[in-house]
This record gives C-alpha cells, structure tokens and sequence, in this order.
C-alpha cells in the first residue's frame, strides 16, 4: 500500500506552455511504478506540448473545464466528466478552450518517466 498526502507531494512541475503538473501517486510520489496519477491545471490560452510516448498509455478525466484534444491529426472536444485513452505511440496535445483553468487527472501506465515522454515539432 502507498499512501500520499499533500504534505509529501513532490514539487509542482511547470513547463514553459503552460501547464502545471502536481504528480499525486507515481515514480516521485510514493514510489508506485505500475502506475502514476497526477493532476494537471492548464490555464485559459494555453496547451500541452504535442508529443507521445513510447511505452505509457495516459488516460485523461476532466475535472472543470473544457479541453481541445488533439491525438494523431484528429482534433476533439472534452468537458468535464469526460475522460480520454491515448495508446503508446500516439501524438498528442491538449489545450484549454475555455475561458476559465482546465483541470484533469492524468493516469500513465507503466508509472510515467521523463525518459518517456517525446515532443514533437
């Protein structure tokens, strides 16, 4: 059993898109390696990175919200209590299309890995 409070989360991370990415179980947060959870807050105008990965398929459940999704060329819309399977190998992105944060949970499995994650330009 791993057992995670807000008190032990590891460090938010930020990229320059725009995303903030707070892992809640995962390689940094607990030690779980089947699996990683985090919660990811994208604000009004801004998106994800386009990119994939090699071995971890992600899913997505918006929280609040609404998301523009990308996944190879085809493009998408998601609201809140809606949720989303990208397979290894996928090309993805999502962008905030709203005027206020969008916030999902991220699930990877295997546990996500920056060794593991592809942009692409």
């Amino acid at each position: 059993m791993i057992i995670t409070k807000t008190s032990h989360y590891p460090s938010l991370l930020s990229n320059p898109e725009g995303e903030v990415i707070q892992e809640l179980l995962g390689l940094q947060a607990g030690g779980a390696t089947g699996h990683s959870l985090a919660k990811i807050t994208i604000p009004a105008g801004k998106a994800s990175e386009a990119h994939f990965h090699k071995k971890s398929e992600e899913s997505y459940l918006i929280l609040s919200g609404s998301a523009t999704m990308v996944i190879n060329g085809e493009k998408f819309y998601l609201k809140a209590g809606e949720a989303v399977l990208i397979e290894p190998e996928e090309v993805h992105q999502i962008a905030n299309s709203g005027d206020d944060n969008l916030v999902f949970l991220a699930v990877c499995v295997p546990a996500w890995q920056p060794e593991d994650s592809y942009a692409v330009s």
